[in-house]
């Protein structure tokens, strides 16, 4: 197997030339990096994370915290950030926060604190003050991608916004029975997404002078399958029966649609419907939703990291823009 040395010979230049160049810590002329790179490649020769972790007290390592990895939005946003982490040479290391308090603290006080990561993301993660401490003692970068996290930059959409355009758009169709499937106890727990999302909804019937209908306002799980059965439940009564439907999220949104059609609605002549996500399987049901780019959302996370690793400029706050993508899922309320 080729050494840092065979590297040198091969590219005619010193050891710690290669070191440089290969690292990218100091100055090597273009000539040089590109003799080292060329040598490299032909020798097969690949830089040791331990060795080069050693010597500048780096492990080229991200840890990333995230609450559940099988929902579409949470796998999005992390296929962003490993996808943005190889280009950058570095791996990723994925810890899996559930509620159980045992677990969570062995994350924290063990798997965190043995100086494996150069830098931490949380995906839509709410933590404790003493979670908060943990990481913080890190001293190493701290991004969050989701609900505001105290003295941690984060990248986030305003919930209560999105929410409010999508209500906004049924609403500019001329709908005013609108129903909502938003979250369930368990589902609103971190940042209380579900919740802003229906304060954004109410928000905007106020402000249209439509009054708030209990009766409309359904929870789920943020799935498929069960926003079918409380679509089901909400369109079942032709009297009290919406001409509109926001869910906050594509899947739930995807199964209202089919609920309807089961119930024998056409979408969107008898049902008009509005999402939040832009979900892979949204265009396939011609769905209109609120599109806010989650695995964008991860790419930036891991650009706000590396600067902040190689010392550019703190990691800094910044609220992610989404906008209303209109398919075939809206229309005009049945005369």
């Amino acid at each position: 197997m080729a050494g840092i040395k065979d590297v040198a010979e091969a590219a005619g230049v010193s050891v710690a030339t290669v070191s440089r160049a290969l690292s990218g810590r100091g100055n090597v002329s273009a000539s040089a990096l590109a003799a080292v790179q060329q040598a490299a490649a032909e020798l097969g020769y690949v830089v040791s994370s331990s060795a080069s972790g050693l010597a500048s007290g780096r492990t080229r390592n991200i840890g990333v915290l995230v609450p559940v990895i099988n929902h579409w939005f949470y796998a999005s946003v992390l296929e962003g950030i490993c996808t943005a982490l190889m280009r950058e040479g570095y791996d990723t290391t994925l810890y899996q926060l559930s509620k159980d308090p045992k677990q969570r603290d062995r994350v924290f006080s063990d798997f965190l604190q043995r100086q494996r990561v150069d830098a931490v993301i949380a995906i839509n993660v709410e933590l404790s003050e003493d979670e908060l401490v943990a990481l913080h003692a890190l001293n190493k970068p701290l991004v969050g991608v989701g609900g505001p996290l105290p003295k941690v930059p984060t990248l986030h959409v305003d919930d209560e916004a999105v929410s409010a355009l999508a209500t906004e758009h049924l609403i500019s169709l001329g709908h005013s029975r609108i129903g909502f499937i938003g979250g369930s106890l368990e589902t609103d727990v971190d940042f209380q997404v579900p919740s802003h999302r229906r304060i954004g909804y109410e928000r905007a019937l106020a402000q249209a002078g439509i009054e708030v209908d209990p009766a409309l306002i359904v929870g789920a799980d943020f799935t498929m399958a069960q926003g079918y059965e409380v679509a089901k439940q909400l369109l079942g009564n032709p009297a009290t029966r919406p001409t509109a439907v926001f869910a906050v999220s594509d899947e739930m949104a995807i199964g209202a649609i089919l609920a309807a059609r089961d119930l024998g609605l056409s979408v969107p002549q008898d049902l008009s419907v509005v999402g939040v996500d832009d979900h892979e399987l949204a265009a396939l049901f011609s769905l209109t939703t609120i599109q806010q780019l989650p695995h964008e959302q991860g790419e930036m996370a891991v650009g706000m990291l590396m600067r902040a690793i190689r010392g550019q400029e703190p990691a800094m706050a910044h609220q992610v823009e989404h906008r209303l993508i209109v398919r075939g899922s809206t229309t005009r309320p049945p005369l």
